[in-house]
């Protein structure tokens, strides 16, 4: 433990596991205590993987207890503006301040361009972009009140940079998130709160699920275009991320060791948007 992150806290999305698990342990290993949200529940009907589970949320809660910080975790939907505005209240409150915060909820579903209905294009537009929006927006006024600076860290994708096959309505809002922390980073900027996106490319959670492999390779049938399914070959041997791998560059981000970075999209993606 080097403690980065001292003294400071976060506010994270989508925290009961995978990415936003990673997150949360690994910040709170540098010193922070950690505002932990995720919907805990349902997922909308177009998502083929399962959803987190209060269980889910319950283990991390456990798991950044034993790094000896303290911890604050709720239910909410990100799609749910005055519910997330309230946690973060409620997390402020009861920390003290606000530093970080870490927009990670998202969800997709693979289907070719005409098999996506309009009921999932706006699930999942509202999740990924609507949500992180809302997460800001929940967060940033107590990181200006603070007076100190701060650093928010909106996570994209790699469809957020190059595109990602069958998923039109993903790579949309992946894409839209990239902007979204551009536009933030010029506004915030003059309070010192840094503003940046993460693309990773395939982690092992539950979006990366057989389900989901499964998925697009159905969609890769029906449209009958086989070469896309390569669009994000990577360079690494390791195609695959860990969950922690991208929270070494989130937890960067966060730290007083990216100060001078801003309105950038960093790529965690073993260099497959370049492909």
């Amino acid at each position: 433990m080097s403690g980065r992150l001292t003294g400071r806290v976060a506010f994270i999305t989508g925290a009961a596991r995978g990415q936003g698990r990673a997150h949360a342990v690994r910040m709170a290993s540098e010193g922070a205590d950690v505002i932990a949200v995720d919907i805990a529940g349902p997922l909308p009907a177009c998502v083929p993987y399962p959803s987190a589970t209060p269980e889910d949320l319950k283990e991390t809660v456990r798991l950044v207890e034993a790094t000896g910080r303290r911890v604050l975790s709720s239910a909410v939907d990100t799609r749910d503006h005055e519910g997330l505005k309230k946690v973060v209240d409620d997390g402020v409150a009861e920390f003290g301040r606000l530093d970080i915060i870490v927009a990670n909820a998202g969800i997709t579903a693979p289907h070719a361009w005409n098999a996506i209905t309009p009921e999932e294009f706006r699930d999942v537009v509202d999740v990924n972009l609507t949500g992180t929006w809302n997460t800001v927006m929940a967060g940033a006024q107590h990181i200006v009140d603070g007076g100190r600076g701060g650093s928010i860290i909106l996570i994209s994708s790699a469809a957020g940079v190059k595109l990602q096959p069958f998923m039109i309505h993903y790579t949309a809002s992946k894409h839209a998130v990239t902007g979204m922390a551009r536009a933030f980073a010029a506004e915030l900027g003059t309070h010192s709160i840094r503003v940046n996106s993460v693309h990773p490319g395939p982690v092992v959670t539950a979006m990366g699920s057989p389900e989901m492999v499964e998925g697009i390779a159905k969609a890769a049938e029906v449209d009958g275009n086989h070469a896309l399914l390569n669009v994000l070959t990577p360079f690494l041997p390791t195609w695959v991320a860990q969950p922690e791998d991208i929270a070494d560059a989130v937890c960067w981000l966060a730290s007083d060791e990216s100060k001078m970075v801003t309105a950038q999209a960093i790529s965690v993606d073993q260099g497959s948007t370049h492909f």
